[in-house]
């Protein structure tokens, strides 16, 4: 029975990471490599992360700055930085590529909010789906006779706090990243 707890808070922390990633990605007018860090550029017919291409590095809180390595890579990661949802225009200058980050208007923001909580639901569904598959393990424990019924009601009282936990912590992770967001 704690092999499956601790099985169950090892895939909630994992949900819990999962939306700290994609918080991460999340543009906060701020200048972070992990706004880049999932564009894919077409490198001579083979699909390549730009990290895997390029240095990335952050200068300054407004600005991402891009230098491949190969000088024929200019050209294809400018065209995928511009195909990309997040809406930056990069300078190219020949040496170096140029994404300054501009301030988010008070809607984006908005915006932003709304598709961090999305992040959060998200991660609360996998919290409780998680609780769920080891409530049916308990169960099944229970009906194999490896456990007793008093056992498996304590293992579901113990899952409940677990998932309580982590259900907090993605509200205070969302707290954090609303604050964030909507810091001007």
């Amino acid at each position: 029975m704690q092999a499956l707890l601790d099985d169950g808070k090892k895939r909630m922390a994992g949900a819990i990471a999962a939306l700290k990633k994609d918080f991460a990605k999340l543009r906060t007018g701020r200048a972070t490599t992990a706004l880049v860090d999932d564009i894919v550029v077409d490198y001579y017919g083979t699909p390549t992360p730009i990290s895997q291409l390029a240095s990335v590095s952050v200068p300054d809180s407004r600005t991402i700055t891009i230098q491949p390595w190969d000088k024929g890579a200019f050209g294809s990661v400018e065209k995928a930085i511009m195909a990309s949802d997040l809406g930056l225009n990069p300078v190219n200058d020949g040496k170096i590529i140029r994404i300054a980050i501009p301030p988010l208007t008070e809607e984006r923001r908005k915006e932003l909010v709304k598709v961090a909580k999305k992040y959060t639901e998200d991660c609360k569904i996998a919290v409780r789906n998680i609780r769920r598959d080891m409530n049916d393990s308990l169960k099944k424990l229970e009906k194999d006779k490896e456990i007793s019924e008093d056992e498996r009601k304590k293992g579901e009282a113990d899952v409940q706090k677990i998932t309580d936990d982590h259900v907090k912590l993605s509200d205070d992770t969302m707290a954090a990243k609303e604050k964030e967001i909507l810091e001007i």
